[in-house]
């Protein structure tokens, strides 16, 4: 007999498991939005709406243009295309953002964002503004299908993947917001992006790809490859693809070193297990000691917190010969949580272990716990709120505005 907590637990296989399959609603107006779009797709869509050739190519050049060095999202302000143009481009197009439903700052200067999709499903952003460092936290799927069991977000079913507009965007808006138009390469506030918002990258794999090479593009927002971190939890066939089409910085989420501990709290192991995961990270196309692989440990109060699992870690990491990093996350408790949270004290000497086995192992300093912004604590926040609620607060602070 099927108890309930296994009911709830699906293990993913290698597609996408989305439970109820839904396609992401055209717009009402029938316009296609024009962000996220690859310089081809941009300049078939201009084709496709009856430009002519010679001219879809120079106008698809000036708009990317306009979008991603410039921030524009009106084509009246595109100043070298013709004025006569511009009401053929807004009947037909739009350059759009994420509707922000809730916006919301820490104490920290941690700043979420609840953002919906026309078709009305809700998702979450994060920045995190550091001295040195701005970093964006992307989600990737509306809610989750891994079920984490320290995880907030993976309480949430799964309802649909994030389209490569809709990751595209989260990036744009958080550029509006710190008003950082026109791009340019220095003094940026918003320097690094990681895929650790909400969902799995790697169950999103081809919207994933697509978006982060928007970003990356050298005639675009041109964040560096370098500046970039996808965060798995173990999806074994899709990492060697990752490191190839992608290219960009690997994050693991651990989180335990033994088969029993980790299939309780990451059940992904139950299909991809440790050693498995360990010799995909060994053949990440890319991983080196300038690039090193960036292992995420969660610290749970006598579950994975122990020296010998100290020491266990350590081992792995040098069987394996992984250029390797440890990010230790103190975790972040929210209600209904099954974990405690490792005492300070019992993080910092697990921490001394395997820095004195020369292995870097910092511990994360938890963000934007106040406005459950922290690692792990992603839940969009209408399952708090009703919707009817959240309208109503939408219409308020647009009354107050006006």
């Amino acid at each position: 007999m099927q108890t309930e907590s296994a009911a709830l637990m699906p293990i993913p296989g290698h597609i996408d498991p989305v439970p109820v399959p839904r396609q992401t609603v055209a717009r009402e107006d029938g316009r296609v939005d024009l962000v996220g779009l690859s310089k081809t797709e941009l300049r078939e869509a201009l084709l496709a709406a009856g430009m002519e050739a010679k001219q879809a190519k120079l106008r698809a050049k000036q708009i990317w243009h306009w979008i991603y060095n410039r921030g524009a999202t009106d084509f009246a302000a595109m100043t070298d295309i013709a004025k006569a143009q511009h009401p053929w481009l807004v009947e037909r197009f739009v350059i759009g953002r994420p509707e922000v439903i809730e916006a919301q700052v820490s104490t920290d200067g941690t700043r979420k964002w609840l953002l919906r999709a026309p078709d009305g499903q809700d998702y979450e952003m994060v920045f995190i503004p550091d001295a040195d460092r701005g970093t964006l936290c992307v989600s990737s799927q509306v809610g989750c299908t891994l079920n984490c069991r320290f995880c907030h977000t993976g309480t949430m079913r799964l309802v649909r993947n994030l389209t490569s507009q809709e990751i595209v965007g989260q990036v744009m808006l958080a550029r509006d917001a710190l008003g950082e138009w026109p791009s340019q390469p220095e003094g940026r506030m918003l320097t690094n992006i990681v895929m650790m918002g909400m969902g799995e990258p790697l169950y999103n794999f081809d919207n994933v790809r697509d978006a982060l090479r928007v970003v990356m593009d050298g005639d675009g927002l041109a964040l560096s490859k370098r500046r970039i971190t996808l965060s798995t939890s173990g999806v074994v066939p899709m990492m060697a693809r990752a490191g190839e089409e992608i290219g960009v910085n690997l994050a693991v989420s651990l989180h335990a070193v033994t088969k029993e501990i980790r299939d309780e709290i990451v059940p992904i192991n139950r299909k991809y297990g440790i050693e498995e995961l360990l010799q995909a990270c060994a053949d990440y196309p890319g991983a080196n000691n300038a690039r090193r692989i960036t292992f995420e440990y969660v610290m749970l109060k006598d579950k994975n917190d122990r020296d010998e699992d100290a020491h266990e870690l350590v081992r792995l990491i040098r069987k394996y010969k992984l250029p390797a990093k440890v990010n230790l996350i103190p975790f972040n408790p929210w209600p209904g949580a099954p974990y405690d949270t490792s005492t300070p004290e019992r993080v910092r000497r697990f921490s001394d272990i395997i820095f004195e086995a020369g292995i870097s192992a910092p511990v994360r300093t938890p963000r934007g716990r106040d406005i459950d912004a922290a690692c792990g604590q992603l839940k969009t926040a209408a399952e708090k709120k009703s919707r009817a609620e959240l309208d109503r607060l939408a219409e308020e602070k647009l009354a107050a505005l006006g």
